[in-house]
């Protein structure tokens, strides 16, 4: 028996939560074919993986990777933490189906500029992708945001019902054509305006569908309790799985309640499917937001259009250079980009070790500067949280990245190490991996990843991408009610 693959003696962390067996592992035609001992049988290409770790490739559930897979489809910031498969569309924000009557609105600039966003159509991105083959695996949720920015002449306000009909049909023919669910964004000042009876309108789009309705928001800060039964009370009427994005506390003043924010969670999944995800890091990344400015800790601004030089100081820096208050200086910064220092280690922990949360990276890589999640979010979770923390057992955290989230997302015969099943794979060394990206040189690969394949291609080794890119588009598959 000759196979295309055959890794050999990997510690194989399947990512079904349950502890790890040593096997070989042979791939033909995109696929693992065998489990088991192999040593009879041949490879035309051979790993011998003896002490290292093979796990199903990361799923990064919560990225704004929209335009980057079709701009820069080589994905090496996650490529090079071993992700095979990126979740786009998140907090309200997409690529498509978007109509752009100027610039885009804020935080929709999040994703680039005016020229990247050429996808009236939710077929139109699809095709693009899959024209782009991008290095990993691509899905898509259809953001809110992008919708009221087609239909509505003025953001600031809730929609109209001429508006919410067309908005509806977009969403339609998206999740017809393949898309996950809807996604919002409502605290931001696009969408904070838009009442909760706009989002229940759309969200019925999803109930035929078996559809997710994922949300950052309306508050991450004080309010926060009151924001999560906002978005279990759409999720339960649309009959839709809810996901809370970056579930955090956000501001000095809500450290310390992440067991009430769990408690409503727990609370919530008794009677509907609902779960998380979230970043390992205290600190958070998005537009400068003069509602989120404050003196009770750090900022770090990352990027400016009026004055891109300030990219990577803080601003109290900048505002003492400049000898005016932080929210003078916020605004003359606008529009721009910051890091929040604005956690609690121990809420972090607590909601990272949670069993209804995911891990998502949340990275921002258009940002030049970016928060280091963009490169280490998925082997800080193993080296510095699994490994070195003991905050769970690497066979949890493998689970959280992978299996956890392909059955939340209906990614079929992706998310765990079954014969049968698409070979996306990932190869590590488990004493050795580790994030190094940092708040000062963001831009650096993890260590310790050795192999990474998508669809049974090799495409990273040893450090380094090597060209291939065999990423496919994954529409939605079933009901993703099931996986919950």
């Amino acid at each position: 028996m000759t196979y295309h693959t055959l890794i050999r003696q990997a510690l194989i962390i399947d990512g079904s939560n349950t502890p790890g067996y040593i096997a070989d592992v042979g791939l033909r035609d995109g696929r693992i074919e065998t489990i088991g001992d192999l040593s009879a049988a041949q490879g035309e290409h051979e790993i011998e993986a003896s002490g290292r770790v093979l796990a199903p490739g990361f799923i990064d559930v919560h990225t704004h990777d929209d335009t980057v897979v079709i701009r820069q489809p080589q994905m090496l910031p996650k490529l090079s933490q071993g992700v095979t498969t990126v979740i786009v569309g998140n907090c309200g924000i997409s690529a498509s189906p978007v109509s752009l009557r100027g610039d885009p609105p804020d935080p929709m600039n999040l994703l680039g500029k005016a020229q990247a966003f050429v996808y009236p159509r939710f077929t139109d991105y699809r095709a693009a992708v899959e024209h782009a083959q991008p290095a990993v695996n691509v899905a898509a949720l259809i953001g809110h945001t992008a919708l009221r920015s087609n239909h509505m002449d003025d953001l600031q306000r809730s929609a109209t019902p001429t508006e919410i009909a067309l908005m509806r049909v977009q969403l339609h023919e998206s999740l017809e054509a393949g898309a996950l669910g809807l996604s919002t964004g409502l605290a931001y000042a696009s969408a904070f305006n838009a009442d909760t009876d706009e989002v229940l309108q759309l969200s019925e789009e999803l109930t035929a569908f078996g559809a997710v309705y994922t949300t950052h928001l309306r508050s991450e800060f004080e309010p926060v309790l009151e924001a999560m039964d906002e978005a279990f009370l759409i999720g339960r009427h649309a009959k839709a799985p809810v996901i809370i994005s970056h579930l955090k506390c956000a501001g000095a003043g809500n450290w310390g309640r992440s067991p009430q924010l769990l408690a409503s969670l727990e609370q919530a999944a008794k009677s509907h499917p609902v779960g998380c995800d979230c970043y390992p890091y205290a600190a958070s990344s998005s537009t400068l937001d003069l509602k989120q400015v404050t003196d009770a800790f750090r900022i770090t601004i990352t990027w400016s259009t009026p004055h891109p030089q300030m990219g990577g100081r803080d601003l109290q820096d900048i505002a003492a250079a400049w000898d005016m208050s932080l929210m003078d200086a916020a605004r003359r910064l606008q529009p721009a980009g910051a890091v929040y220092y604005g956690m609690d280690e121990a809420d972090v922990q607590r909601i990272l070790a949670h069993p209804l949360s995911m891990v998502g990276s949340d990275g921002l890589p258009e940002d030049p500067f970016p928060h280091p999640r963009l490169w280490g979010a998925f082997p800080r979770v193993l080296g510095h949280f699994s490994r070195d923390l003991g905050l769970f057992p690497l066979h949890t955290a493998v689970h959280k990245m992978t299996g956890l989230s392909a059955a939340r997302f209906g990614l079929a015969g992706r998310g765990e190490i079954r014969e049968g099943h698409w070979a996306d794979l990932v190869l590590f060394d488990p004493l050795r991996v580790r994030d190094v990206a940092d708040f000062k040189d963001p831009q650096r690969a993890a260590e310790g990843i050795d192999g990474v394949w998508i669809n049974g291609v090799l495409s990273y080794l040893d450090g380094q991408a090597n060209g291939q890119r065999a990423g496919r588009f994954l529409a939605r598959s079933g009901d993703l009610r099931a996986g919950f």
